[in-house]
């Protein structure tokens, strides 16, 4: 299939989805934009294997997901600032509240296993519906939701929230996250 004028609006469209889902499973948004940028080159490379009529956005999130898993499995050889200690003089620590709020929330999502915070992000802050972020994922619907739910009842005790439903997809991660649903 060539790239249409079409095609090519629709992958743009998905850019800010992209993007979100990048910062959240790298934690950084310069590694973000890298790994949007490498997504948008690969899918436009590739885009003979995209189906029409299928998800664009699916298909493009599962190569950034891929590309991310990939990279993690290289990068988790190498030496450097893991616990952060060296950056955290670099800058000057947030004098408002909603900025040490953000930072707790990002402490909080980073303590997650992978797999639930990546379901998470696909389906509260991305918009995705179960099916999709399954498909995403590559692994059944009922694992997703149960993915979702115990990452949903996990922050909620990590930040001491009443209840786990402030995790639902039109709270608290697509307002942190800046998802817009997808």
């Amino acid at each position: 299939m060539p790239l249409t004028n079409e095609l090519r609006d629709d992958i743009l469209a998905s850019v800010p989805s992209l993007r979100a889902f990048a910062i959240s499973l790298s934690g950084n948004g310069d590694r973000a934009d890298d790994l949007v940028q490498e997504t948008l080159l690969r899918a436009i490379a590739n885009i003979d294997s995209f189906q029409p009529g299928s998800n664009l956005p699916a298909w493009l999130f599962t190569i950034l997901r891929n590309l991310f898993r990939s990279d993690y499995r290289k990068r988790r050889r190498e030496v450097e600032d893991a616990e952060g200690n060296y950056a955290k003089t670099l800058k000057s620590q947030p004098s408002q509240t909603a900025h040490l709020e953000f930072e707790e929330f990002r402490t909080a999502l980073e303590k997650l296993p992978q797999d639930q915070r990546e379901a998470l992000i696909l389906v509260g802050a991305s918009g995705f519906s179960y099916e999709d972020a399954a498909a995403i994922c590559g692994c059944a619907v009922g694992t997703i939701k149960s993915r979702v739910n115990r990452a949903r009842s996990k922050l909620s005790a990590l930040l001491y929230v009443d209840s786990a439903e402030d995790f639902g997809p039109d709270n608290t991660v697509r307002a942190v996250i800046g998802g817009n649903g997808g």
